[in-house]
């Protein structure tokens, strides 16, 4: 995968801009508010994804304009993708893959994988398990496509569920009714957890390989996946939707009781361990900036493996907060994929063997 031109059009403070990157590494420095994380954030929306800092779409326009556009060429597979991503004054996107209209922005999932490190995903570390369960679910995704439909499928009869168990609160006329949704919400349930924890599988010996070259061998890392409805070792998925059902059975009073659905995929978690004690209580910034690496390092592996390529490396103010070794490291392990880095570091460039310096100004 790599990106050989971007073109920018009222795109926040980015009003007219046109980058031709390198096939390697590609520092943009600058000092702050200039813009830099700005353009790191047009590329990612050519994944198909919302902004990675959590923005609507209306505030990607610049401030006075009504739309904003941005044009993406990139190669795949030795084959060039032309991608068009334009937004609307009421926050829509319009996109079109090479000049051919398409009927939503989610066609744009697949064509273009990058993997992205920005401050805010220290939240991975630091918050709820709301946040863990989205890394896991767009990590499946950009592997697995289709895995986005089951997920929609999911949220969809849990919100039916839900819905029936409010009313079940104030009346049981229909509770014979919830039978029915739970054998539904089983179904997906099973296919949600097995991926989940398929994927955890693969990512724990490769993010503990990098949290170990960051940390040069002097700390460990761990990942656990844990789910809220507790079931047998090397299910098949068919038993497991019934091991579910039944756990969905038992607790159904409570769940009447409590007027929603109290277990399942939405209520599971990732747990992250440093040197065996929970990294989200005891490990200091540094740490937990490490661990978020590591794991978007191991994301980008998987990826890489899965897909037959390497994804697009985005790293947002990476480097502030790691000493000398942990920089080394880190830019030795991205050396052979496309990288854009983002620092206020402009001697940055002169650490690198082969690559390009791009500086933001106003």
């Amino acid at each position: 995968m790599r990106v050989r031109a971007v073109l920018l059009q009222n795109y926040r403070n980015l009003k007219n801009c046109a980058v031709e990157p390198s096939a390697g590494v590609n520092v943009i420095c600058g000092d702050n508010a200039q813009g830099k994380t700005n353009f790191l954030e047009s590329m990612w929306i050519f994944t198909g994804g919302r902004s990675f800092r959590g923005a609507k779409d209306r505030e990607l326009v610049a401030f006075g304009e009504h739309f904003a556009k941005a044009f993406f060429t990139a190669e795949s597979f030795g084959r060039e993708q032309n991608l068009q991503v334009a937004i609307t004054p009421g926050g829509k996107r319009e996109v079109t893959v090479n000049k051919v209209p398409q009927e939503s922005a989610s066609a744009l999932v697949g064509r273009f994988c990058a993997v992205v490190f920005s401050p805010v995903h220290l939240a991975l570390v630091k918050e709820g398990p709301g946040v863990r369960r989205k890394f896991l679910d767009t990590a499946i995704c950009q592997i697995q496509p289709k895995y986005a439909k089951q997920i929609l499928r999911y949220n969809h009869i849990l919100s039916q569920r839900n819905s029936l168990l409010r009313d079940l609160k104030k009346s049981n006329k229909f509770e014979s009714t919830l039978e029915i949704w739970d054998e539904k919400i089983a179904e997906c349930a099973a296919t949600l957890l097995l991926k989940r924890q398929t994927f955890v599988g693969a990512l724990k010996p490769s993010a503990a390989k990098f949290y170990e070259g960051l940390s040069a061998g002097r700390e460990t890392m761990s990942l656990q996946y844990r789910p809220s409805v507790q079931t047998g070792p090397g299910e098949t998925e068919e038993a497991l939707k019934w091991e579910i059902f039944k756990k969905f059975e038992q607790l159904r009073q409570e769940d009447i009781a409590a007027g929603f659905t109290t277990r399942g995929p939405h209520r599971d978690d990732l747990e992250i361990k440093i040197n065996g004690k929970s990294a989200r209580q005891f490990s200091s910034q540094g740490q937990q900036r490490s661990a978020v690496l590591a794991m978007k390092l191991a994301k980008a592996e998987l990826i890489q493996r899965k897909i037959g390529e390497p994804p697009v490396i985005l790293l947002d103010d990476v480097l502030s907060e790691l000493d000398a070794t942990r920089q080394s490291y880190l830019l030795n392990s991205i050396a052979e994929k496309q990288v854009f880095i983002t620092c206020c570091e402009r001697d940055l460039g002169k650490k690198l063997a082969a690559g390009a310096v791009f500086t933001v100004e106003q």
